[in-house]
């Protein structure tokens, strides 16, 4: 069972601030993705070479979800910040046998793209967030597949915690992300290092 980086995530309170943030920090526009009608969320996308940003937010017209929001959004306040990763894994059922923290199978979809997605009960992750959400895609094309190249892709993705090396050492019998470091730090967060078309060097906290 394997765990590839997939997509990393920007939350915000609202999907506005969301996408203001991460099109300052990478330097390219989002475009819109669409609704997801189970978590009452909506997104903003943009490609990253082999993987891509979401901006992600509760949608105020969406009809409120019975069960808790994905990524802790319930929970989510302040300035709009990288705060999840996502990781991609070929079968869904073997990955969460294999990290039974990552949640419970979720069964998605949206337009032509379908997915299952690993979601806690209480829909925060372990490790104040920082424990990457597992997705398993079914449609034959991925949602990273259908953006468009942007010419900026990730460098470098530092997961920052306290219990960096628990984390890490939970995760390394079936991470292959090389690009993927874990740093030990007071304060949890995520930091995204990427580089423009131009070879200019941008950072996404």
């Amino acid at each position: 069972m394997t765990l590839k980086l997939d997509h990393i995530v920007v939350l915000g309170e609202t999907l506005e601030e969301a996408v203001a943030h991460a099109e300052a920090a990478v330097g390219l526009p989002l475009v819109p993705g669409g609704t997801h009608e189970r978590y009452g969320t909506h997104n903003h996308l943009v490609g990253l070479g082999d993987l891509y940003l979401e901006a992600l937010a509760i949608d105020p017209g969406a009809t409120p979800p019975t069960e808790a929001r994905w990524f802790g959004m319930d929970r989510f306040v302040g300035p709009a910040r990288l705060a999840n990763w996502v990781c991609c894994v070929p079968d869904m059922d073997a990955a969460i046998r294999a990290l039974p923290m990552a949640g419970r199978p979720v069964e998605l979809s949206r337009g032509r793209l379908r997915w299952v997605m690993a979601v806690p009960e209480d829909g925060v992750l372990p490790f104040d967030g920082l424990f990457p959400a597992l997705i398993q895609w079914l449609s034959p094309v991925p949602a990273g597949a259908i953006l468009s190249a942007s010419g900026t892709r990730l460098d470098r993705l530092d997961i920052i915690h306290p219990d960096a090396a628990t984390l890490e050492s939970l995760l390394a019998p079936h991470l292959e992300a090389p690009r993927v470091v874990f740093r030990t730090a007071p304060a949890p967060g995520l930091r995204a290092e990427m580089i423009g078309a131009g070879g200019q060097r941008r950072t996404l906290q």
